[in-house]
């Protein structure tokens, strides 16, 4: 039997507003016995505190509960991105899959998914912590059918973060951790994350990677990675996101890496390849092809943008993080017509400097 991926785009007028996902439910758009995640864009600060993330979790998986036995609502990975900083719209993107007896007709999207385990408070932001991503990435890859890595697009990725409580926990047991910094704890997280899956896709070298390069070595990235951190989890829950000609359905995907927060180009090419026009903002009959478009967002550490300043790290109200979501947003809103994009911040190690990786879905041309 052929596996169809399905991915659904839905407005949500607060962090727990699952009405639309339900009515896509009760109308028969979705079954819900083939949702295998669901990232949301949710208000929020994206920081320590931002418990949004963890109200739209709940509610998230309250609402799959009624619809599916506790065990399987937990198998679903709940990426939640909080911060929807400028004209960004909060969203929810709904991944599904299902058996189908439609052949494949060429390469389609296809889509894997796993859970790690629990990960100690001491190994975040450690080789450990890089080790047991790119075991994940691996088995969610198998999930997917996917065996080349140059098949896989995006892989999206929770981890969690250091709270007081977590790092009392790990020194109670005669352990260290990375830092005792709560904030710096979320890009340490980030950080590993990102490195593991450059692991798992062959991009960097296992045994270039050290304790003392991690959040701050920026020559060693992945072009495919998006890792997220929370307070509302413990392990990582880990999405890949890739082609399969195993895969049938009208679905299909590719990637590209914005060297800067600007660097729309890159998106632009990867748009084409997908068969749309693309040469300035996308038409509306195009904006109807376009299902998700997925991107990372990061203050470059030299403080410059294409060599003019930017404060975007020395403002200390508001954190980077926000200021670069809406930065690119409002970039790539300009390009694809719309503002219903999943911009998450924080990008250490995820494309260069500055820049990050960017996943476009759409349905196939023609």
């Amino acid at each position: 039997m052929t596996r169809r991926a399905s991915v659904h785009r839905i407005a949500a007028a607060a962090p727990d507003d699952v009405s639309g996902i339900e009515a896509a439910i009760a109308d028969g758009r979705i079954d819900p016995a083939g949702i295998v995640a669901i990232f949301g864009k949710t208000e929020g600060n994206g920081c320590v505190n931002d418990f949004a993330r963890g109200f739209a979790t709940q509610s998230l998986g309250l609402m799959l509960q009624r619809h599916m036995s506790a065990a399987e609502a937990h198998a679903v990975c709940l990426v939640m991105s909080g911060g929807t900083e400028g004209g960004m719209s909060p969203h929810w993107t709904v991944f599904e899959r299902r058996e189908t007896t439609e052949a494949p007709n060429g390469v389609a999207l296809a889509i894997g998914r796993t859970r790690t385990p629990v990960l100690p408070f001491g190994d975040l932001g450690r080789v450990a912590e890089v080790d047991m991503v790119a075991e994940g990435v691996r088995a969610a890859m198998a999930d997917a059918g996917i065996t080349d890595p140059a098949d896989v697009h995006f892989v999206q990725i929770k981890c969690p973060l250091l709270t007081l409580q977590r790092i009392g926990e790990a020194e109670a047991k005669g352990e260290t951790v990375a830092t005792r910094d709560t904030l710096k704890s979320m890009g340490l997280s980030r950080a590993a994350s990102a490195l593991g899956v450059a692991v798992a896709l062959g991009e960097i070298a296992r045994d270039q990677i050290t304790d003392d390069k991690i959040a701050t070595d920026w020559s060693l990235w992945s072009g495919r990675a998006s890792c997220s951190s929370g307070i509302e989890l413990l392990d990582h829950e880990i999405v890949v996101l890739g082609s399969s000609p195993a895969w049938a359905g009208p679905l299909v995907i590719d990637h590209a890496v914005m060297a800067d927060g600007i660097d729309v180009e890159p998106v632009r090419a990867a748009l084409r390849r997908l068969g749309f026009a693309a040469d300035g903002q996308l038409s509306p009959a195009e904006r109807g092809r376009l299902v998700a478009l997925l991107s990372k967002a990061e203050a470059s550490h030299d403080g410059k943008i294409r060599g003019h300043r930017h404060t975007m790290l020395d403002d200390s109200d508001i954190s980077a993080t926000r200021h670069a979501r809406a930065f690119v947003s409002g970039a790539l809103a300009g390009l694809v017509g719309h503002a219903e994009i999943y911009v998450s911040g924080g990008a250490e190690h995820q494309g260069p400097d500055g820049g990050g990786p960017v996943a476009v879905i759409a349905t196939r041309a023609g």
